[in-house]
């Protein structure tokens, strides 16, 4: 079993490592890219946009995919069809391929992200070895962008933005084998259900719809395309909601939405994604590069103590407090702490690199650290084995749009008040508000059941959700 758990852990890490890295990397390499296949400012837009459109639109469908075909099997598929549509997209000639790859790669990385998580909750049991090993997938996620940011900059530099995409065929091939390994072991394996394809249908139109409009909102050239869009997404949820009450077969399963602490963890994961999912990065790389001159390579160097920070205290401190903490407790005192780094980028915009950068991001780092771990726990614990995937579907999700709805926010508080300081001040906000969401999960739990306090728990199972008793701070 100890095999297991340490192949589980590793194919996640790296799975997760793949999704997150071909964000950044692909991002920083896009100049070179219009430049050397001579493309127009809105194609290249959609190089961008075709991965993150295919990424939000499946990301539910593809979490609850895995509880039913079996999460080490979808796996090894999703990150097998991921490479092989990097390796296209590195070798493409036409924009146009390479849009149809970038595509494809978001469609197979809905499937690949929440199947990581998954696969680490079904090989982990709850407890201190469960916490650990989130710890080490939460750091390889949120170090991703730091490593994609360098190493894209370097890869475009010293040898071709091709090899950005190229390199993922080594590693997708790495995933895609230990993945195959783990199904032959029976670890993950499928926990029954079915799903509605009128479900798969509506979801798919509704995330994608409105994915598409919260990326374009405030693009002069995309008209009226954002708000229909828009329109159109509002009406495939209405559907969506309505259609789910009557199928027997959920992509999100009545337990789940009825657990309250589920609820409110995953909406303070997506307060915290409006800050550390995009927009710090964006608008902190922008600020660097349009205001102080850096170059690309200079930039994402710039980004390495915020990085080392987050993974230190994620990986050093943050367990060995979750042993003596509640989840709640870290997760306010991180956001406090990061929202505080914020206000300072937002009112020093200028001076020399230790005060203007380096303080204030190491600040936010350490924060960061504090808060990824224990809301991942607090969004899983307690959850049956059947629906694990829907579980880390809802997490993602909640990662994806916070993440989504804080950039476009922060890009219109931005535009009109002139000044990027608005966007920090805005996503500090985000983060100070998670407070309090952690006190709303504090009353939930301080009003357990004498026999739940007694340490009773319900039969965990497709459906049900077994909640261990947290003591509350």
């Amino acid at each position: 079993m100890a095999a297991a758990h340490r192949l589980g852990l590793w194919t996640s890490c790296l799975a997760q490592l793949l999704v997150v890295l071909d964000i950044s990397v692909v991002n920083v390499a896009l100049p070179s890219i219009q430049a050397d296949l001579g493309l127009g400012r809105l194609t290249a837009s959609w190089v961008a946009m075709a991965y993150s459109l295919g990424f939000a639109g499946v990301l539910l469908v593809g979490a609850r995919l895995a509880d039913v075909v079996g999460t080490a099997r979808l796996l090894a598929w999703g990150a097998a069809a991921f490479a092989l549509a990097g390796t296209i997209g590195g070798l493409a000639g036409e924009g146009w391929t390479l849009v149809a790859a970038r595509a494809v790669q978001g469609l197979a990385a809905a499937v690949v992200s929440p199947a990581t998580f998954t696969l680490l909750t079904a090989t982990h049991a709850e407890g201190p070895s469960r916490t650990r090993a989130i710890a080490v997938w939460t750091a390889v996620s949120l170090a991703g962008g730091g490593i994609g940011n360098v190493g894209g900059g370097v890869f475009t530099d010293l040898i071709s933005w091709r090899v950005t995409l190229l390199i993922n065929l080594p590693i997708g091939a790495g995933v895609a084998v230990a993945a195959a390994v783990l199904h032959r072991r029976r670890v993950a394996d499928p926990c029954g259900g079915r799903m509605s394809l009128t479900g798969v249908v509506l979801a798919t139109g509704a995330f994608t719809g409105a994915a598409y409009a919260l990326s374009s909102a405030g693009e002069p050239a995309a008209g009226v395309a954002p708000a229909l869009a828009g329109g159109g997404a509002l009406v495939l949820f209405v559907l969506l909601v309505v259609q789910q009450r009557r199928t027997p077969h959920r992509l999100v399963p009545s337990a789940l939405l009825r657990d309250r602490t589920i609820v409110l963890g995953n909406l303070a994961t997506g307060l915290t994604a409006t800050s550390f999912q995009v927009g710090l990065w964006y608008f902190l790389t922008y600020r660097m590069q349009d205001q102080w001159g850096y170059t690309p390579i200079q930039a994402g160097l710039a980004f390495l103590p915020i990085t080392a920070a987050i993974m230190v205290v994620n990986l050093g401190l943050t367990p060995r407090l979750t042993t003596r903490y509640a989840p709640g407790v870290l997760v306010t005192a991180g956001t406090l702490i990061a929202a505080g780094g914020l206000i300072w980028v937002a009112v020093v915009d200028h001076g020399p690199f230790v005060i203007a950068f380096l303080v204030p991001s190491v600040v936010i780092g350490i924060g960061g650290g504090l808060v990824n771990t224990p809301l991942a726990t607090i969004v899983t614990t307690g959850v049956g084995s059947g629906d694990t995937g829907a579980a880390s579907g809802l997490m993602n999700t909640a990662k994806q749009f916070g993440g989504a709805i804080g950039l476009a926010a922060a890009s219109t508080a931005t535009a009109a008040a002139g000044t990027d300081a608005a966007a920090f001040v805005l996503m500090a906000a985000a983060l100070a508000a998670v407070s309090t969401v952690m006190a709303g999960i504090r009353r939930v739990r301080g009003s357990s059941t004498p026999g739940a306090a007694a340490g009773t728990e319900r039969v965990s199972g497709p459906g049900r959700i077994r909640r261990p008793p947290v003591s509350t701070p």
